[in-house]
């Protein structure tokens, strides 16, 4: 944000929708949209260019340690994250919401931020002890007092990323998150070639926290003097609040798997199934939250013009699910040839996880896109709904995958996947009767759009499946090549001469000859 926020006495930013004269009117569609297309762009390209950074270095760095390291770090990793969901960022994603922006309620919320990191920071160095007696490792403690920095970090990277998102600028957002990426892959690589072992994995975030917080601070010009005052900004704190709380459930029901497992499961078990959701996870964690980031500042300015959200929320949905459905379902037909191929035989026994983990991986995606829409429509009680409900399903399904699951000779591993199957669709369920209401979409107009995403991913099976078993290769690379090979170009042929329309219309709007602030939203 180009703008010296201390020297003056109001910063509300100018509603890029609303007209100067203050009149109602309707707005620039193919402005917002080249705005919202240059947000899409900037934020989730450096995502997906930094992820290859940093999945590079993962796969070089996991063939350089253990397991039993991933294992350890997963454990710590329980804490940090737990006591994250009171860092505060939800208060500053209300800024993003609001309406009303001043320099005084930017101050607000940075006191707000660093009362809470700081307390955090303390919490979990004099928690430490107590975590390791759990796990029975005591190393976990000394690996938790030093991520104990991260906290320190977070108000200088939430306060002006929100403020830089609130309008839509993600293109300085992205540098920052390029340069924090490579220098955390470069960390962990180094300190992993040169004998750290588990420690490679928590100071490389640190670094990565480190110099994004520089970045965005430099970039937003941020100049906030803190205020811990709260007068003026309950509105604030009461929609951070809200949200504070759907971060504290979403906490319960992502964390509750290793929670529950972490006691029982050797801790090389405990790491094969980490390193593999964590894999399974790469779209639904990593690529879709950039989206999501856009989604709300976007859908945020189109109700405050009062536009009807539906429309955007299909095209949105129909685009995300059209990018990680094939990625999901391709990656459980070719999971052996993938993890041989990228990890080595030493992490073979991921394969039946990974290859079952992905394949609900498609519900939860679609599950995780919708709580933006109605966040901005001031309507963040649905969101808490939805959380409430995660955090109650997911902990009692893997309560009861850990005892084996479906099958009683099954690894407390595997049980874990099968507790997947049934909870994500479940939630996923629950979330958009919670939701499609709200926004007028109706169930049957969700299922035409993803009708053709859903019958594209069935032929690429039966292509896949049929060149495992009539044109086999020797090697894993090889096999995992060709397969994705014949898969890629089953699905695209199956939209080109299928659904043709809705492949010149993704290209239409990648040129730019689509105006509508819809196709501006998609993630394509």
């Amino acid at each position: 944000m180009n703008r010296d926020l201390a020297s003056s006495e109001s910063i509300r930013e100018p509603d890029p929708l609303a007209p100067r004269d203050g009149s109602e009117t309707t707005p620039d569609d193919s402005g917002f949209a080249s705005r919202v297309r240059s947000a899409v762009a900037w934020r989730w390209g450096t995502q997906v260019a930094a992820q290859i950074i940093t999945w590079t270095s993962t796969i070089l760095v996991v063939r350089l340690l253990d397991p039993t390291d991933y294992g350890l770090f997963a454990m710590s990793q329980v804490v940090l994250t737990a006591l994250a969901f009171l860092n505060g960022h939800s208060f500053a994603t209300s800024l993003v919401q609001t309406e009303r922006i001043d320099e005084r309620r930017i101050g607000q919320i940075f006191g707000l931020l660093l009362m809470f990191n700081g307390a955090l920071a303390a919490i979990q160095f004099a928690f430490a002890p107590y975590a390791a007696a759990y796990f029975g490792e005591p190393l976990v403690a000394n690996m938790l007092r030093i991520q104990a920095m991260i906290f320190l970090t977070v108000p200088f990277t939430a306060l002006p990323a929100e403020l830089l998102a609130r309008r839509l600028e993600f293109r300085r957002q992205g540098q920052v998150n390029m340069a924090s990426a490579v220098v955390g892959a470069a960390l962990a690589l180094t300190l992993a070639w040169q004998g750290f072992g588990v420690w490679s994995l928590v100071y490389a975030p640190i670094a990565m926290f480190v110099t994004r917080a520089i970045g965005l601070t430099i970039a937003a010009g941020l100049r906030i003097r803190p205020i811990f005052d709260p007068r003026g900004a309950w509105d604030l704190v009461t929609f951070g609040g809200t949200l504070t709380l759907c971060q504290l459930f979403w906490i319960v029901q992502s964390q509750s798997d290793i929670v529950i497992a972490g006691r029982s499961m050797p801790t090389h078990d405990l790491g094969l199934y980490s390193e593999a959701l964590f894999l399974t996870l790469i779209v639904t964690g990593r690529f879709i939250p950039p989206i999501n980031e856009v989604a709300l500042a976007a859908y945020s300015e189109l109700h405050r013009a009062k536009r009807p959200l539906g429309p955007y929320f299909l095209k949105t949905a129909r685009m995300v699910m059209m990018v990680s459905a094939p990625i999901y379902i391709g990656l459980a037909l070719t999971a052996e040839d993938a993890i041989l191929t990228l990890f080595g035989q030493k992490w073979a026994g991921m394969i039946p996880i990974v290859g079952g983990l992905a394949l609900v991986m498609p519900a939860f995606a679609l599950h995780l896109i919708c709580s933006p829409v109605t966040n901005a429509m001031g309507r963040p009680r649905v969101y808490l709904t939805t959380s409430v409900a995660g955090a109650i399903v997911m902990p009692l399904a893997f309560l009861w995958g850990v005892d084996g699951g479906f099958g009683a000779h099954d690894t407390p591993a595997m049980g874990l996947v099968h507790a997947w199957w049934l909870a994500a669709p479940a939630l996923c369920l629950f979330t958009l009767a919670m939701t499609l209401p709200r926004i007028g979409v109706s169930p049957l107009a969700l299922a035409r759009e993803l009708a053709p995403i859903a019958l594209a991913c069935g032929m690429m099976t039966l292509a896949v499946v049929a060149a495992q078993r009539f044109a086999p290769f020797g090697a894993p690379w090889t096999e995992l090549a060709w397969n994705g090979l014949v898969g890629a170009s089953v699905y695209a042929a199956t939209f080109w001469f299928g659904f043709n329309r809705l492949v010149r219309e993704t290209w239409a709007m990648l040129r730019e000859r689509e105006a509508s602030p819809a196709a501006a939203l998609s993630p394509a």
